[in-house]
């Protein structure tokens, strides 16, 4: 999985964070005051995106994290069986199948065009 470095500090709702070896995107921030001997800390609330499961991640506001790179691409869908949709990338031409979530079932046909994003070795579908 390809990712950078970054601080808790950048983190808000909408951006995306490492959890637990999982790409996940910021759901919520809440920010703890300082106390007597220690600093502030961040708890980070975050859903996975591939599992849609909600994740959590408590650090004080000056430790790093990852950061996930996401390619956001075109491809071409070349034909369609069942839930798995093949792709042609239009950048590259380099064909490859990924998995069709449920809301794009109906969007998704042979000859049109998708949006998807390359995490790692991962692909997502988007709209």
């Amino acid at each position: 999985m390809t990712t950078r470095t970054g601080s808790m500090k950048e983190l808000k709702p909408g951006s995306y964070v490492m959890i637990e070896g999982e790409p996940c995107k910021v759901v919520g921030c809440t920010k703890s005051k300082p106390g007597k001997h220690g600093a502030s800390k961040i708890r980070v609330e975050a859903m996975g995106i591939f599992d849609n499961r909600k994740r959590y991640l408590l650090k004080p506001s000056d430790a790093t994290v990852e950061i996930p790179i996401i390619e956001k691409r075109k491809a071409q869908v070349l034909s369609v069986s069942g839930d798995i949709a093949q792709l042609m990338d239009l950048q590259d031409y380099q064909t490859f199948e990924a998995k069709i979530p449920e809301e794009l079932k109906e969007k998704v046909h042979a000859g049109g065009e998708v949006i998807y994003w390359k995490i790692g070795e991962r692909i997502l579908l988007r709209e």
